[in-house]
């Protein structure tokens, strides 16, 4: 068996379909499946939880999501695993109530509202990262906002929003956006940007395709660590300007495949197996 079929689950869940649960899901009957979805998009989706590992925006905690292929009232998304050792058997299918399909006892992400609301608002939107990446906390925190410092992140030249999550909420919360209500307040302060931050959490990126995502989410951890480098210098900090940022992203978005098959193939090329599915 090649690395490919081992990160992928030997193919399982093409041949038993797609797998899910929900922390405490109700008796309602599950809704209907949207069939298969592209086994090149699956993949994706697999190397996207790696890459991201790899490059050290997740960790142990943290998840990707895909919307379905076949219809864009679904999304897939992991069972919850640590973003390392997902594989294709551990993708799950859920509708955009965040509800999974063919539940089997499986943990879910507390947080999956995320994706299923920013789908439902954003019919533009493909694919979505929510990380903790270190280096982008103290912008969500503090009143210095995060500017594209660099052509790589030049998508955050339309400005990135913060999501306080005690606003939308009306008082103290787990800081988790655990229910349907908080996603649904967070995609509001999304709105039709490419991310936003999290007060005292992390950030949401989307993009129109899972390696654009991908992108998006490693260049805005680096651009958060060299302003953040910048600004310990003193003086001022001369950042993209709006034009620069227009034309560094075209460019940007243009071409990238070539980070996206190197960060895939070095990612995948270190999966020693798959992981138990139960």
């Amino acid at each position: 068996m090649t690395r490919r079929q081992f990160a992928l689950g030997g193919g399982g869940l093409l041949a038993g379909g797609l797998v899910a649960t929900a922390r405490g899901a109700s008796a309602e009957p599950a809704p209907a499946s949207a069939g298969a979805p592209a086994p090149g998009l699956i993949e994706d989706l697999v190397a996207a939880n790696r890459i991201l590992a790899d490059q050290g925006v997740l960790d142990g905690y943290g998840h990707v999501s895909a919307r379905h292929d076949q219809d864009p009232g679904r999304y897939l998304l992991s069972r919850s695993l640590a973003p390392e050792l997902v594989t294709a058997g551990d993708i799950m299918e859920y509708d955009l109530d965040s509800r999974p399909l063919d539940p089997r006892g499986r943990a879910a992400y507390l947080e999956r509202y995320i994706h299923g609301e920013v789908y439902r608002a954003r019919p533009d939107v493909k694919a979505i990262v929510h990380h903790h990446a270190p280096s982008v906390i103290p912008f969500g925190a503090s009143t210095v906002p995060l500017r594209p410092l660099y052509h790589m992140a030049a998508f955050l030249g339309g400005g990135v929003p913060v999501f306080d999550i005690r606003a939308a909420a009306g008082g103290p919360t787990d800081m988790l956006v655990s229910s349907a209500a908080l996603g649904q307040a967070l995609a509001r302060g999304l709105g039709e940007h490419s991310a936003v931050l999290m007060r005292g959490h992390g950030a949401v990126v989307v993009g129109a395709s899972v390696p654009q995502a991908v992108a998006r989410s490693v260049y805005m951890e680096i651009d958060a660590r060299v302003a953040a480098q910048a600004i310990a210098l003193g003086g001022e900090v001369r950042y993209l300007d709006a034009e620069e940022a227009r034309r560094a992203q075209a460019a940007v978005e243009a071409t990238l495949g070539r980070p996206w098959e190197l960060w895939k193939r070095k990612a995948m090329a270190r999966c020693a197996g798959p992981t138990p599915s139960s």
